[in-house]
């Protein structure tokens, strides 16, 4: 059988399409897609190691007490007095208190204190200022003699003396307490490009011996660091009495120090919430917070109110006051001191949201000094 002839074919190969070159616009949208990528695996990452990382911080006080010893008149199955179990009052859950406190430039006291409640569960807060001169009971000092103003107890009984003191006035207890530096808060101010801020009286004062110069007119201002530390200082306005020769002072607020409180925590107020605002800037929030600020919170206590006060409505959930009192007493020789109203130290603890407990304060929960 004849075979079949063969065709010799020439196989060609396909050409090769030329790549076209992308433009210019077109390299620089993917290097921007690949850096988009790159930044959005680095914050899921981040996020997700702040999530495993941040923890409820466990504190005392959360757990009843135990149960007593008093017969509550039925029997136990051994046939022994029953006790009566009354565990006191419980805590809301994932609430914790706060002092927050700054030192006084000059004499080491503590000029300002405040006391935050914050509830992460309902994303509320409350927020309460004591005066500087809040008369206590008295603290003996190492010379033999005493001393009768909330201020002083931190200069000779340390904060841990200071946080107990506070806890007996508000009946409470304090979980945590936050000491900061004049340095760090003009620091963190400027961090977030300075404040709006009200300034709610004309601020003159000058003293020299400090180097201190506050010259500020009521109305809104653009406040950089020193500026809003200054503002935050000022309770006082000065002249200079050509006749007399010398240097006189006179209240800048009407209601006193009360009002240089209210100025305070609506400045703080300002500066948290704008620094919040700002969450990229947290490694240098947190760079200024290890320089200037001493607490007894851990990294992963930090690390979880962080992420809980990202959202926080400063607007509508944040409630702040000041103790109510009289700052005209004298006390076992001291002046003006600021002695507190207790029935209504007590009902702005139940309803301002101070109280980290379920049921309201009573009371004989509070130690208040008294002069009468």
């Amino acid at each position: 059988m004849a075979q079949r002839g063969r065709t010799n074919r020439t196989t060609r190969k396909p050409a090769r399409r030329k790549k076209r070159a992308r433009s210019p616009l077109g390299r620089l949208a993917r290097i921007l897609y690949c850096m988009v990528v790159a930044l959005s695996a680095v914050i899921v990452v981040t996020y997700a190691g702040v999530r495993i990382a941040s923890r409820p911080p466990e504190i005392k006080g959360n757990n009843p007490p135990a149960a007593n010893n008093t017969p509550s008149g039925g029997q136990q199955p051994d046939g022994s007095p029953a006790v009566s179990e009354d565990p006191g009052p419980q805590r809301k859950e994932y609430t914790y208190t706060f002092l927050l406190v700054a030192s006084d430039q000059v004499s080491g006291n503590t000029d300002t204190m405040m006391v935050l409640t914050y509830d992460t569960v309902n994303q509320t807060a409350g927020l309460v200022s004591l005066p500087r001169d809040t008369m206590i009971d008295g603290v003996k000092k190492s010379d033999g003699s005493h001393f009768y103003k909330l201020n002083g107890t931190y200069a000779y009984n340390g904060i841990e003396g200071l946080k107990e003191e506070v806890s007996q006035i508000l009946g409470i207890p304090i979980d945590f307490y936050v000491k900061v530096n004049t340095r760090g808060f003009i620091r963190l101010v400027d961090a977030i490009g300075g404040v709006d801020f009200n300034v709610p009286v004309n601020m003159n004062y000058e003293d020299p011996t400090q180097d201190l110069y506050i010259h500020f007119n009521k109305g809104m201002q653009w406040l950089s660091g020193s500026d809003a530390l200054k503002v935050a200082r000022c309770r006082q306005n000065s002249y200079f009495d050509e006749a007399a020769g010398k240097w006189k002072t006179y209240d800048a607020y009407s209601n006193a120090d009360i009002g240089r409180t209210e100025t305070q925590r609506n400045l703080l107020t300002a500066v948290l919430k704008k620094a919040l605002s700002q969450p990229q800037n947290f490694a240098t929030y947190y760079d200024i917070f290890l320089e200037n600020v001493q607490t007894d919170l851990e990294m992963s206590d930090l690390l979880y109110f962080a992420e809980k006060a990202l959202y926080f409505d400063f607007s509508n959930n944040l409630t702040a006051s000041v103790l109510p009192g009289d700052g005209t007493v004298t006390y076992h020789g001291w002046t003006y001191c600021y002695q507190l109203y207790p029935d209504q130290v007590l009902e702005l603890v139940n309803t301002q949201g101070i109280n980290p407990y379920t049921t309201d304060l009573t009371a004989d929960m509070l130690n208040i000094a008294q002069k009468y």
